[in-house]
């Protein structure tokens, strides 16, 4: 499964993984180390910036969503012997929504047999933090904590104690501190970081941790104990933008095609769901309506989360994409959305008091909070028909939204799932049905719900069956 890897955990949200984990695959990367990345825990932002750290996708790791099984193998595809893994945890290392603790990061360490290097945030700590570690230590003898690395230092005195306690009393080595960085490296929002596509010095900020990186961590030691012992063989190179809008139909092709919003304001897919298609047949073109006025033709639809509100006035100007994709939507195109395009397939959006109108397929007015109003995994139940699930099948997802429901001309029979974990739509309830559509808060994996790829191909191949003369 290569020949070598890290997690990178800490003991709780916020304490800095990201800008570690970013800053040590983007440094190896220029050593000319071959770094695959990957993130535990349902996420498409930190998992962007990883990704574009490493130069080839990043793929998901997380242990609620992927059964066991599908972990292991996805880890085994997409490493190789050439490869130095690098696994960015979330939340703190002992960390679940159980008190067994069977979908932590330490349970993902343990199942892949990957040392932890543990980022620590010391504001106003010392000798308490190497206490800590002990318990983290003790707390679970067969996860291997090999490191840590000290963020948000307050000088060399503070460095010197904490380094001196931690190795003295834990056994294991500092590799590397962290001063407090007041510039803003990476700009963020309510979700957490800005992701890549929206951010036009994404490059110029990947430069700035990789000299924090070379300055202020120990580079070489985390390759040591990665035990990353590369083989002779070349490693094939992977282009992570290698998904772009350009993506055309081979000629003579008959597979079906399904379009995918993918921009600025529509980036969140992972990988696996995308290649999920292809395995199944289809040709996967990527559209956007911040980018053409018009739909080209298509076989079905699939469109991701992100932050349709940061484009409110563009999705709401360009009326022609809209009315396209509304009447494709009547017509009974194949369509499925999740948040962001929920959202987009709704009336209006309201921000600030402005009302941005949409493309209207759904009877949906959306407004936005200041807190979060679904945020964590969840567990639906398929209870109506509907294009893409049978009746009675259970399946794990996860929600992260602000949007709210302002005004809803639906009924709860319009609704295919009932919640039994997570808030969704409304009335615990989710899963707008109509016609061919079915628009969803949650996010699936299609690791952990094959059905739904082969669902989306089964669809497409029906509508493109029913469109040839």
């Amino acid at each position: 499964m290569g020949s070598g890897r890290l997690i990178i955990s800490a003991l709780r949200g916020g304490s800095g993984k990201t800008i570690v984990s970013v800053g040590v695959i983007a440094a190896l990367v220029k050593k000319g180390i071959p770094v695959a990345p990957f993130k535990k825990g349902p996420d498409y932002i930190d998992a962007g910036w990883l990704a574009y750290a490493a130069g080839r996708l990043c793929y998901n790791l997380d242990t609620f969503i992927i059964p066991e099984d599908q972990i292991l193998a996805s880890f085994r595809q997409h490493t190789s012997s050439r490869t130095l893994a690098v696994i960015e945890g979330n939340r703190g290392l002992y960390d679940c929504i159980n008190i067994e603790g069977n979908t932590s990061t330490a349970e993902l360490a343990k199942l892949l047999d990957v040392p932890v290097i543990l980022v620590l945030d010391c504001t106003k700590t010392t000798r308490t933090m190497a206490a800590v570690i002990l318990g983290l230590q003790h707390f679970d003898s067969k996860v291997r904590i090999a490191g840590v690395v000290l963020n948000q230092t307050a000088g060399a005195r503070h460095v010197q104690i904490l380094t001196q306690s931690i190795e003295h009393h834990c056994g294991i080595p500092v590799l590397g501190a962290l001063p407090k960085i007041k510039e803003e490296i990476f700009p963020e929002r309510h979700m957490g970081l800005v992701p890549t596509p929206e951010h036009g010095w994404a490059a110029d900020s990947i430069e700035k941790i990789i000299r924090i990186a070379e300055k202020h961590m120990d580079l070489d030691r985390m390759v040591e104990l990665s035990e990353y012992r590369p083989s002779e063989h070349p490693e094939a190179t992977e282009d992570v933008h290698q998904r772009t809008e350009k993506t055309v139909t081979p000629k003579g092709s008959t597979a079906p095609v399904i379009g995918v919003i993918k921009d600025s304001s529509f980036q969140f897919y992972y990988p696996e769901n995308l290649e999920s298609l292809e395995r199944e047949g289809a040709v996967i073109r990527f559209i956007s309506p911040l980018n053409s006025s018009t739909i080209p033709k298509l076989d079905a639809l699939y469109i991701g989360g992100g932050f349709p509100e940061t484009h409110a006035d563009e999705l709401a100007r360009n009326t022609e994409f809209k009315s396209q994709l509304k009447t494709l939507a009547e017509t009974g195109l194949p369509i499925y959305a999740e948040c962001g395009g929920l959202m987009y397939l709704g009336e209006e959006l309201i921000l600030d008091g402005i009302s941005y109108p949409m493309a209207g397929v759904l009877p949906i007015v959306f407004g936005f909070s200041k807190k979060p109003q679904g945020h964590g995994y969840t567990i639906v139940q398929v209870e109506n028909d509907n294009p893409f699930y049978e009746k009675g099948l259970e399946f794990k997802g996860h929600e992260f939204h602000y949007s709210k429901v302002v005004k809803w001309g639906g009924t709860d029979s319009d609704l295919v799932f009932h919640m039994t974990r997570g808030a969704g739509f409304i009335n615990g309830r989710d899963g707008i049905r109509f016609k061919n559509v079915l628009a969803t808060y949650t996010h699936i994996h299609s690791l952990g719900l094959p059905q739904w790829a082969k669902a989306m191909v089964r669809n497409a191949a029906a509508y493109q069956q029913k469109q040839s003369p």
